[in-house]
């Protein structure tokens, strides 16, 4: 069956959307850009090959369809900016086999100003045909949330913003098919702000209940309990929670490329995240401390390594930096995750508990990290010597609190 769709990237953002062109019944090729940290089951596999699905290595085949959705990823660089050289190499690659009359859509994070002035030239002078003349261009932002079954593709609307109006309708035709709501942007740079803004959103106000965490730990205020009560106002408040650190896919940017005018607020919020690791081996080794221990030897278990619960992704994970900060201060650290069965710090593996209740009791701490459902904290509580809750989600009373 000839493929309609061609996803290019396989990672974070692909993989959801060719879930959902596939479950709209739309053949789907995929296509991978490189080690995504994109993952299916065997029976998700299953499903999706019998309903249209097909993975390819063929970069000849990506000339034969009629939309093509490029998702590489885009993840920090060494400067601190995006890592645009998987969109490059993605664009090239599709460039190479352009056919006139297709649909290219971006999707992958970026910076405002990406899709016309970093993608349309790459491919444009690949293919020889004219972005909004010989073929349609536009960029829609990612909305993937991991694990949230009460979100679907169906009912999240899809903003668009094309090259040109007919760039816009016609990827509005496609998304269409996939969403009960189309949303259009006045152009592509409009749309990849949104992605910029929705992004910085979600860490702006993670930052400030992260430094109201600490605010409320040093007056002796249950933060969480402020939160379930601030959360009943009706208008002009959204809860956000704290915890370890900010993991996930999406990258904060406090600046725009070529490293024009930089957004302040964005760039706090980066530095108040970035230091919650460092604040819960803090806050570890004072628990350890106020029970005679020293974190020098502690045997400590980080339950929940994963950025969010439920999940087997690791990317980003504040799990990491809290477990190589624990091993300089001289502890001895091991995890328990139902969803990863092996682990490494700076290549370095890390003992996996296969007995959850003994090693909690057998632990001189034990740090909740990640809430997974299958977690029993009351009966953690009871086997745990102490037990530190980075989530709020132990029972009041029953461990000590971010």
């Amino acid at each position: 069956m000839p493929a309609d769709l061609a996803v290019i990237g396989l990672g974070a953002y692909g993989l959801p959307l060719a879930q959902a062109a596939v479950a709209a019944g739309i053949p789907t090729l995929g296509y991978r850009t490189g080690p995504e940290a994109g993952s299916l089951s065997p029976a998700e596999l299953r499903r999706m090959l019998s309903g249209g699905f097909r993975p390819t290595t063929d970069p000849a085949e990506l000339g034969r369809v009629r939309t093509a959705v490029i998702c590489a990823p885009t993840p920090r660089g060494a400067d601190g900016g995006l890592d645009l050289s998987q969109l490059e190499a993605a664009a090239r690659t599709l460039a190479a086999h352009l056919r006139p009359h297709t649909t290219v859509i971006l999707e992958s994070p970026v910076y405002p100003g990406t899709t016309e002035e970093f993608l349309r030239p790459l491919l444009e002078e690949g293919s020889g045909l004219r972005a909004g003349r010989d073929f349609h261009l536009a960029y829609s932002p990612s909305r993937v949330d991991p694990g949230n079954r009460d979100v679907t593709p169906a009912t999240t609307p899809k903003v668009i913003g094309g090259l040109t109006p007919a760039c816009t309708e016609s990827a509005a035709a496609f998304y269409a098919r996939l969403t009960d709501k189309v949303v259009r942007a006045r152009g592509p740079r409009e749309a990849e702000t949104v992605q910029l803004l929705e992004t910085n959103y979600r860490h702006v106000n993670i930052a400030l209940v992260n430094e109201m965490a600490v605010l409320c730990n040093d007056l002796g205020v249950d933060l969480w309990d402020v939160i379930r009560c601030a959360e009943t106002k009706p208008f002009g408040f959204q809860a956000f929670r704290p915890g370890p650190g900010v993991g996930g896919h999406s990258v904060p940017q406090g600046m725009t490329a070529g490293g024009g005018r930089g957004l302040r607020m964005v760039e706090l919020a980066q530095e108040v995240n970035h230091r919650m690791p460092g604040y819960v081996v803090q806050r570890a080794a004072a628990l350890l401390n106020e029970h005679g221990k020293s974190a020098r030897g502690a045997r400590v278990l980080l339950l929940g390594v994963t950025y969010k619960p439920d999940l087997a992704d690791l990317q980003s994970t504040p799990a990491q930096e809290i477990a190589l900060r624990l091993m300089e201060l001289g502890a001895s650290v091991s995890y328990h995750d139902p969803h990863v069965p092996a682990w490494r710090v700076l290549d370095r593996p890390i003992p996996r508990a296969d007995s959850l209740y003994e090693a909690a009791a057998d632990a001189d701490l034990t740090i909740l990290l990640q809430q997974h459902r299958t977690y029993d904290l009351q009966g953690l509580s009871v086997k745990a010597q102490l037990l530190l809750d980075t989530r709020g989600a132990a029972p009041t009373g029953a461990a000590h609190r971010l």
